[in-house]
C-alpha cells in the first residue's frame, strides 16, 4: 500500500468524513481484546472506526489496515498517535484514502471501436478516415455525428477561485476539473475533459476557448474568479454557437431556485412575498439573484462585505451595479446582519461565520436558510438549526445539500440531446422546477427538499425538461426527445 501526506488544511469543528480518511498499517499482537485497543484509542479520539482488514498473520502477531474517518490531517495525526503509543502496537504506514483516489488521475480516453484487423485500422484511420473528414468538410454539421464533438464538453479553468482555496493555479486547479469530468460521465454518460489554461488574461482565454470550440458540443466554465467570469462568459456566449455555462454561477443558481421553491412549498409563503437578504456578491450570488428574480422574487437585497448593494454605492463594477438597479427595492442600507430582521429566506454564498445567529434568530415567522459556503457554513446548523424552519448547507453531512451536481450533469444531457446552441433562462428555469419536482407532495418535508445527487431520476428529469425548454424558446437544432 503507498504511502501518501496526509492534507494540511485545518477545518476544526467539523464532523469526520470520508474526505479525511486515513488506513493505518497496525501491527498488534494476537491474543483477545488486542484489537480492541486499539478500537477504544480511535474512539477516544473522536473518530469513527469503518474498514478493519486483515492483511496476514506471522510469528505471533497480526497486521491489519485499519481504515479511519477524521475531521482533518490534524485530527488523523492525532489517532495515529493514539494508536502507536499503545504498548504492543506499531503503526507501520499511513494513507491518506484521499491522496490514493488520486493517484495516476481519475479520468482517462477509452477507445469506442475496436482496432484488432487491417479492416478495422483501414476504416478507422488511413484511407478509409479521409472520406468521413471530407463528409464533413462539404456540410460541418455532420460533424455533431460523426465525431465526439455531440457528447463531449471542455471543463475550462484557470484556477483562479478553486473551491475554498481561491488562486491556486492551473495545476493546482486539474484534481478539482478531473473530479468535474468524472461526475459528468458518471451521472449525465457525457464526455468531458478539463483543460487548464497558464493564463489569467480574459483575451487570452476567450481566443483559447474560441480556438478549441470546433471540438466540442459545450463549455463549462469553471472556478474563475469575478468579476473576469463575467466578461469571459459573456464575450464567449456571443461569439460561440455552442452553450457556454458558467457553472459556479448558473449549477449553484439552478439548485438553489430547486430548493427554494420546495422550502417554499413547505412553509407556505408565495415566492412574490418573502423578502430574501443574498450574503455574497461574488458570481454565485449574482446567479442566484438572477433566477430568483426571474422566478418572480420581487424583494431581494444583496449584500457584499461593504453591505447591501445599492446603485449608488461607490466601487461597484457594472455587473453589480446593474443588479443593484434591479435588487433591494425599499433601499434598505446596512450591514447582512442588519438586514436579515424580519426577512423570509437567508441565502449564503460567501464564507464561514458571515452572518450572525442572533441575526438569523432576528427573521421573520418560519425563516428558511441556505448556509452554502463549503465546508464551513455562514452560519453553523448547530447555532441556529432550532430557531428555523427549514435550513440547507453544502455539505453532504447534514440534511438538504445544495449541490451543483443536481444540475450540471442533466442540463449539459439535455442541451446536448438537442445540439443547443446556447443555454439560456428558461432552460435554467425548466431545469430547476425538474429538481424540485423530482420529490413528491408526500415526500416533502423540512428535512427533504432537495433530492439525493445519487438519485438518478434528477439528470433524466433535467435533461428533459431542458432540451423541451431548448425546442420551446428557438435554440436547439434537432427536437427534443420524447423521454430520456
Amino acid at each position: 500500500m503507498p504511502e501518501t501526506p496526509l492534507a494540511t488544511t485545518s477545518t476544526s469543528g467539523l464532523r469526520p468524513s470520508a474526505s479525511y480518511s486515513i488506513t493505518m498499517r497496525v501491527r498488534l499482537q494476537q491474543r483477545p481484546g488486542a484489537f480492541a485497543r486499539v478500537a477504544a484509542a480511535i474512539g477516544e479520539t473522536g473518530a469513527i472506526l469503518g474498514a478493519i482488514d486483515l492483511v496476514r498473520v506471522e510469528r505471533g502477531e497480526v497486521v491489519r489496515d485499519v481504515t479511519v474517518a477524521c475531521v482533518d490531517a490534524g485530527h488523523g495525526e492525532a489517532v495515529v498517535l493514539a494508536v502507536g503509543s499503545l504498548d504492543g502496537v506499531t503503526v507501520e504506514r499511513v494513507s491518506d484514502r484521499t491522496f490514493l483516489m488520486h493517484l495516476g488521475g481519475k479520468i482517462e480516453v477509452n477507445a469506442t471501436v475496436p482496432v484488432k484487423t487491417r479492416d478495422d485500422l483501414s476504416m478507422a484511420y488511413t484511407p478509409g478516415v479521409a472520406r468521413v473528414s471530407a463528409a464533413i468538410h462539404d456540410d460541418i454539421e455532420k460533424a455533431w455525428s460523426l465525431t465526439i464533438k455531440g457528447n463531449t464538453v471542455a471543463v475550462i479553468s484557470d484556477g483562479t477561485a478553486v473551491l475554498g482555496l481561491g488562486d491556486i493555479g492551473p495545476e493546482a486547479a486539474m484534481p478539482v476539473m478531473e473530479g468535474k469530468a468524472l461526475l459528468f460521465k458518471e451521472f449525465g454518460g457525457v464526455d468531458a475533459f478539463p483543460l487548464c489554461l497558464a493564463t489569467k488574461d480574459p483575451d487570452s482565454i476567450v481566443a483559447f476557448v474560441r480556438a478549441v470550440a470546433p471540438t466540442f458540443g459545450a463549455i463549462n466554465l469553471e472556478d474563475i474568479s469575478a468579476p473576469r467570469c463575467f466578461e469571459i462568459e459573456r464575450r464567449l456566449r456571443a461569439e460561440l454557437e455552442i452553450p457556454v455555462f458558467h457553472d459556479d454561477q448558473h449549477g449553484t443558481a439552478i439548485v438553489l431556485l430547486a430548493a427554494l421553491m420546495n422550502a417554499l412549498r413547505v412553509v407556505e409563503k408565495r415566492a412574490e412575498e418573502v423578502k430574501v437578504v443574498v450574503v455574497g456578491a461574488g458570481a454565485a450570488g449574482v446567479a442566484c439573484t438572477e433566477i430568483m428574480l426571474a422566478h418572480g422574487v420581487r424583494n431581494i437585497i444583496v449584500c457584499d462585505v461593504e453591505g447591501a448593494l445599492d446603485p449608488g454605492r461607490p466601487g461597484l463594477d457594472p455587473v453589480r451595479r446593474a443588479l443593484a438597479a434591479r435588487t433591494n427595492p425599499s433601499g434598505e442600507r446596512g450591514m447582512a446582519n442588519d438586514l436579515l430582521a424580519g426577512a423570509d429566506v437567508l441565502v449564503g454564498v460567501s464564507g464561514p461565520g458571515a452572518v450572525s445567529k442572533a441575526a438569523v434568530r432576528s427573521m421573520a415567522a418560519r425563516p428558511v436558510v441556505f448556509a452554502m459556503a463549503n465546508p464551513e457554513p455562514e452560519v453553523r446548523v448547530e447555532e441556529v438549526g432550532d430557531d428555523v424552519a427549514i435550513m440547507a448547507t453544502g455539505r453532504s453531512d447534514y440534511p438538504n445539500q445544495i449541490n451543483n451536481v443536481l444540475a450540471f450533469p442533466g442540463v449539459f444531457r439535455g442541451a446536448l440531446d438537442v445540439r443547443a446552441r446556447t443555454i439560456n433562462e428558461e432552460m435554467k428555469l425548466a431545469g430547476a422546477q425538474a429538481i424540485a419536482g423530482v420529490i413528491g407532495d408526500d415526500e416533502l418535508h423540512a428535512e427533504y427538499i432537495i433530492p439525493s445527487v445519487f438519485n438518478r431520476d434528477v439528470v433524466k428529469a433535467v435533461a428533459l425538461a431542458v432540451s423541451r425548454a431548448a425546442e420551446v424558446s428557438g435554440v436547439a437544432r434537432r427536437p427534443a426527445p420524447a423521454t430520456t
